[in-house]
């Protein structure tokens, strides 16, 4: 179904057609309610090209506008803006159609992308740490919602799990193990074990020897080697898949830098041959002389020393994506540091004339309280583990205060969903590239723009339906708007299938957890200033159908961020 925006988009076109002028100009929602509910400065724009009057140009266009059956008269405001208010019997017929519809008015796309989106990357033999919470949960949100437009996704995990750390990590194993440290908890031993190495290797000449005796004989297929390392990374991922489930994070498919290995030289010779490619200093390099802020930046494609390194395999990837999967447009989201690293990779795909649309979804930091990377007091990175226990704890202890006679079972299953939602929330209701301070008490409060606040405005109304002894139907015929609070909150349910479809522009998730929070608001004001139970029909019934549709936007759009929400607190 048609949202209001693309209507009144197309009735403005339509009137400017009438009034002799080109079918051009944005509509908007509007920045100031006061003045009405969607906006145009199209007349501002035509008239400064046609040196008219603006006000008069905008008058022109409102004389010829046809748009009786949604919106009052357009009225102009200021230099020359035409606003647009909608009728309360277009707002209830829409309500009727988006109660009716599974989707709630968000259209599939019409140009459906096979899309493979790359994030998270842990790496084998490393703790994942809070500062893979941004990657995975932003990730995680977009494959959400761009799935549920229409695309074709296939999410991927790529995973670091080979490099020069695993001689050490080898090294380690085989001179410094604790069996039964290792059966407790093995990321920890596997850290130890490594730091120790590498202390040991900065101090002994023989020992750094050693280590890169090690990898040598990994890159070589040594049986021992490669068994230590299988075990490493199967280790790795038991506990990946731990994180990810708690999370409610899944992949498609998980792809190590291992698995591109056999690929690399090909690649190379590849390059080298198209003249792409070559020497300098004993290495194998891509220059972009062209590219002003690339020419004294080249891409190192194979060391002097004759071993390959992350550009390679990215490179390895890319043909993987294009070729083998079929991709047509692929996603990388990562921190922001690792943008002139792909910004390499892009450009010798686009050299290669791989025809793909390639994206680096970059993102900011997590902060601790003194507003630097967030650490623990002995410098280390905070251990994701930790975080996520955290939380559920936190959440436990607020849902034991609020309802103490909650069974444990499902007291721990909400503590999971609350706690879990506002680590995300925090994250996603930030723009992707700012940096943010992790702060437990802001993040779980049931005020403000939080999780816990949306989860509990979704939680009140189930609650007003168990005390109605009913769930409307999907039937909005009988939805009526009088109150002034009604249509707040009508136009803010009609404003969902705007909002979604616009998230991936810019890949900004926080734009639909800002429209949540504002649905949220005006479900509170409506809440406030209509009585929904003790109000008599059929008043009572039109408005327990505004509180159910309510309910299902908050319920699709938080789990279009991945965030539960449980039936009551």
């Amino acid at each position: 179904m048609e949202t209001f925006q693309a209507l009144l988009a197309l009735r403005l076109s339509e009137a400017l057609v009438r009034a002799g002028l080109p079918p051009a100009g944005d509509l908007t929602p509007a920045t100031d309610s006061r003045f009405g509910d969607y906006q145009t400065n199209v007349a501002l724009g035509l008239a400064k090209q046609r040196e008219e009057t603006p006000r008069a140009l905008a008058q022109s266009v409102c004389d010829v506008f046809d748009g009786s059956d949604l919106c009052e008269r357009p009225q102009i405001a200021g230099a020359g803006f035409i606003n647009f208010t909608l009728r309360a019997d277009a707002l209830e017929k829409q309500l009727t159609g988006l109660a009716k519809d599974e989707r709630l008015g968000v259209a599939r796309t019409e140009a459906p992308r096979r899309i493979v989106i790359d994030f998270g990357s842990p790496n084998v033999a490393k703790p994942m740490h809070v500062g893979h919470i941004r990657s995975t949960v932003l990730g995680d949100a977009l494959a959400r919602i761009a799935t549920f437009l229409g695309h074709d996704v296939i999410r991927d995990n790529h995973i670091g799990d080979w490099g020069t750390q695993f001689g050490m990590v080898i090294w380690g194993w085989k001179n410094l193990l604790d069996r039964a440290a290792l059966t407790s908890d093995p990321i920890a031993e596997l850290v130890r074990i490594y730091k120790t190495t590498n202390e040991r290797g900065t101090a002994e000449p023989a020992v750094r020897e050693a280590c890169r005796d090690e990898l040598v004989r990994l890159q070589a297929g040594d049986q021992e080697n490669f068994a230590i390392w299988q075990e490493c990374v199967a280790l790795s991922m038991h506990e990946f898949e731990r994180a990810y489930q708690v999370l409610g994070i899944r992949y498609d498919i998980q792809r190590g830098e291992s698995f591109y290995n056999d690929r690399l030289p090909a690649i190379v010779e590849r390059l080298q041959a198209s003249g792409l490619a070559e020497e300098s200093e004993g290495a194998i390099c891509v220059f972009f002389r062209d590219i002003p802020e690339l020419a004294d930046k080249p891409c190192i494609i194979r060391k002097s020393d004759g071993g390959y390194n992350y550009a390679t395999t990215d490179i390895a990837t890319v043909d993987y994506r294009l070729d083998d999967l079929q991709r047509d447009t692929v996603w990388i989201v990562t921190g922001a540091p690792q943008q002139l690293h792909f910004r390499q990779i892009f450009e010798i795909a686009r050299r290669e004339d791989r025809q793909a649309d390639f994206h680096h979804i970059t993102h900011g930091s997590i902060l601790g309280e003194d507003r630097k990377l967030m650490k623990t007091r002995s410098g280390e990175n905070v251990a994701l583990k930790d975080v996520l226990d955290e939380a559920i704890v936190r959440a436990r202890k607020i849902i034991e205060e609020k309802n103490s006679e909650m069974d444990e079972a499902e007291r721990a299953a909400i503590a999971q969903i609350i706690g879990i939602g506002a680590v995300k929330y925090a994250d996603l209701s930030q723009y992707r590239m700012t940096d943010y301070v992790f702060s437990w008490d802001r993040m779980l409060s049931f005020q403000g723009n939080t999780a816990p606040y949306l989860q509990n405005a979704y939680v009140r109304i189930q609650s007003i339906f168990r005390k109605a002894g009913e769930q409307p139907a999907d039937d909005a015929d009988k939805i009526s708007l009088s109150d002034a609070a009604e249509k707040v909150l009508a136009k803010r349910l009609c404003q969902f299938a705007e909002i979604v479809p616009a998230i991936l522009n810019d890949f900004r998730p926080n734009v639909l957890a800002n429209y949540l929070f504002e649905l949220a608001n005006s479900f509170h004001a409506f809440y406030e200033a209509c009585p929904v139970l003790k109000s008599e029909k059929p008043t009572r019934s039109s408005r327990l159908a505004l509180c159910k549709l309510t309910a299902r936007v908050l319920h699709r759009g938080l789990d279009l961020l991945g965030i539960g929400v449980p039936e009551r607190m």
